[in-house]
């Protein structure tokens, strides 16, 4: 099991960065704290049974003022999980075992997350299998589905994801599919050339399906892409 002291000179390398690939929760104590002695072993049960997946960071706050201070610890035990740089669960107070179980499970990836991270094809089915309202698992096999022509199964996987910008993208694509639209954007597209099936989609008319299309692309990008932002100025400009 990974347990870690960590101190302020080392908590952005074993806290922050290390969540960034591994769930990391702090636990913020002290010697005197009676309940921080009561919470430790059910902490360290919880971080031992999904041994791999999750670190427990012990920070003394006595020893680590800075540390308390910076992440507003007004009582203690203090318990905040990590995942990708910052806190996605926390509570206060000595807690009972279930509750610090239920807590592990939020934080810890699910059999179904660690499936869709791998990415390939098989993983991104049993990932679907096991929660098919995953949408970044049934995005993604959904993509290579469309690649392949295999509309209908692709089509399948998405029904049942709720409506955001990538979802709504490729049923919109699908439906230019099928009325043959688009052939030559799309197979830039599935080929990585982005800019190139971005130049000939904004050379399309502009109705709905093309704009519904070009934005859900434009999200799975994301906002930073400077050719997103090049595209989005240049679709606004066509439509408006």
């Amino acid at each position: 099991m990974a347990v870690v002291d960590v101190s302020e000179a080392d908590f952005d390398v074993e806290v922050i960065e290390r969540s960034r690939t591994t769930a990391v929760v702090v636990d913020f104590w002290a010697a005197w704290c009676g309940p921080c002695r009561a919470l430790t072993p059910l902490l360290e049960q919880a971080a031992g049974a999904r041994e791999g997946s999750v670190v427990l960071a012990k920070v003394d706050t006595d020893a680590n003022p800075r540390l308390a201070q910076a992440f507003g610890i007004q009582g203690i035990p203090a318990v905040k999980a990590f995942r990708d740089g910052v806190v996605v669960q926390e509570f206060v107070g000595a807690q009972p075992p279930a509750v610090v179980e239920s807590f592990f499970d939020a934080v810890v990836p699910s059999e179904a997350e660690l499936l869709a991270a791998a990415g390939d094809e098989p993983s991104l089915r049993a990932a679907v299998a096991l929660d098919p309202q995953r949408a970044g698992a049934a995005v993604a096999l959904a993509r290579i589905l469309l690649a392949r022509a295999e509309l209908d199964e692709a089509l399948a996987l998405l029904e049942p994801l709720a409506a955001d910008f990538q979802v709504e993208g490729l049923r919109a694509r699908i439906r230019l599919q099928r009325a043959g639209r688009c052939a030559p954007a799309i197979a830039a597209l599935d080929a990585g050339d982005d800019e190139q099936a971005f130049e000939l989609l904004l050379g399309e008319p502009p109705d709905e399906d093309v704009r519904i299309f070009i934005v859900g692309e434009l999200d799975r990008r994301g906002a930073g892409d400077p050719l997103v932002r090049e595209t989005r100025r240049r679709l606004a400009a066509a439509l408006y």
